[in-house]
């Protein structure tokens, strides 16, 4: 069992998760400078924080990164509270990329993309040594970053494949059925397994990929799936409050905001759970996209019904804020 499921599942999460921190950094290295001074600069009232939020986030494909960086520029005292507010529902928005093109199952491009990137990576690399005009350098610096992306995702699709060869000896042994069985029962089972993994692993991108790869080879069913969906983006707010630990009030309150969006939001939608599974199948006919679509549609509505109460006083809002 060790080495047939155990192993392969470990070997697929670790090129996955090492795929999302290259990525990340790669992209952080990038434009990471530039987008920490938009954030400061751009956060005046929720509407631009959250536009802010959702494209920061998918730049740097990481919600939590965000989160830690916002809550740094509170705790450093460079940013208020209420202007974290829209940031916060504007990085739940823009961590939907990964899994929306992770949904659309180009798996077969993972290698290819791989190589080529890596090639185009030390390509630039050796030409940095003759090359000594500014311009130039910053180009390459520009190209390298983003080939170094550009292979941290061919990873993430390649540890998804990996941890997908486990699920037919899953099938065969009966893991899959007894989960199956009890989370029919409640839903609840596939929240709690999606909030546990994430928390332990802190990514709620690999948990939803793995999801994902499950829903694709039919080994769980979809609406099961969306459940670990809402249960991952739970898990996701360990992460805010390790990195509140030790800092100001106002840190904490933004860790907690993050926590009150995630948490709120899943439990309104637990409920809803077979309306949010066909919403999803209107826009995707592939059970791992109709699970892409969920998280999407999740946390779309879930910011946008937030907004809102962003503009009340007790959180700095008022007549200054209220102008877009």
């Amino acid at each position: 069992m060790t080495t047939q499921i155990i192993l392969p599942l470990l070997v697929g999460l670790g090129i996955f998760l090492t795929g999302m921190k290259i990525m990340e950094l790669a992209l952080h290295g990038w434009a990471g400078s530039y987008l920490t001074g938009l954030v400061e600069t751009f956060t005046r009232t929720p509407v631009r924080g959250l536009f802010i939020g959702t494209g920061v986030t998918a730049v740097l494909q990481s919600s939590s990164a965000l989160t830690v960086i916002t809550i740094g520029l509170v705790n450093a005292g460079i940013m208020t509270f209420p202007k974290t507010l829209g940031i916060i529902l504007g990085s739940n928005i823009g961590t939907c990329l990964t899994t929306e093109l992770i949904g659309l199952n180009i798996n077969k491009l993972a290698f290819p993309a791989l190589l080529g990137s890596a090639s185009i990576w030390l390509g630039s690399v050796a030409l940095s040594s003759f090359v000594r005009s500014r311009r130039p350098q910053r180009a390459l610096h520009h190209i390298r970053s983003l080939s170094l992306a550009v292979s941290g995702f061919s990873s993430v699709l390649l540890g998804v494949e990996v941890m997908q060869t486990i699920v037919p000896l899953l099938q065969s042994r009966g893991l899959f059925g007894w989960f199956v069985e009890h989370a029919q029962r409640s839903v609840l089972w596939g929240f709690a397994a999606g909030a546990i993994l994430t928390a332990v692993i802190h990514s709620s991108a690999a948990t939803i990929a793995m999801t994902m790869g499950l829903a694709a080879v039919d080994a769980i069913p979809v609406e099961l799936g969306v459940a670990i969906v809402l249960g991952a983006n739970v898990g996701t707010c360990v992460t805010a409050l390790m990195a509140a630990i030790g800092g100001t009030r106002s840190g904490q309150f933004v860790a907690w905001a993050h926590i009150s969006l995630n948490v709120g939001g899943a439990l309104l939608f637990l409920p809803l759970l077979p309306l949010l599974h066909q919403a999803s199948a209107l826009f995707a006919s592939s059970p791992s996209g109709q699970i892409a679509h969920a998280q999407t549609i999740f946390n779309v509505v879930s910011s946008l019904i937030a907004l809102p109460f962003c503009y009340l006083p007790v959180f700095g809002g008022g007549p200054t804020a209220k102008r877009l």
